[in-house]
């Protein structure tokens, strides 16, 4: 009497020991890893800081996620260029070759509506791609 282990208390040791193994493994585990948490007011780079984790500390983006992004990249772009050539009207800066200039008020009406449904095409894959990332 009490020399013996019934089969059912063996197998309950071996439960509890690699529960404890696994308990253990997810403590040095989580004592490895950071997190950090960003804060600030809407577009003040939270996002672009992900964005540059990802592509430093894991491989980049996948060929998708680059087509995915193509078009933000191409909208900010032109929303930048009618920045500037407003901004170039506004504060009658000249260009420099003459042969640039161009008629500004026909650029941003051109690329207005273009811009416009380049954002909302893409709005909700850039916050699905950036929940994705955290």
């Amino acid at each position: 009497m009490g020399c013996t282990v019934s089969q059912e208390d063996k197998a309950a040791a071996e439960r509890s020991k690699m529960i404890d193994r696994n308990l253990r493994e997810d403590g040095e585990k989580a004592a490895k890893e950071v997190k950090l948490l960003l804060l600030g007011a809407g577009e003040s780079g939270k996002s672009t800081i992900v964005k540059q984790m990802k592509i430093i500390h894991e491989d980049g983006y996948s060929e998708e996620e680059c087509k995915q992004y193509r078009a933000v990249v191409y909208s900010n772009t032109i929303q930048s260029i009618m920045a500037i050539i407003k901004a170039m009207s506004n504060l009658k800066i000249e260009y420099e070759d003459g042969g640039r200039a161009v008629s500004t008020h026909s650029i941003p009406s051109a690329n207005k509506s273009h811009t416009s449904s380049v954002q909302h095409n893409t709005h909700s894959q850039i916050n699905s791609n950036t929940h994705r990332l955290r």
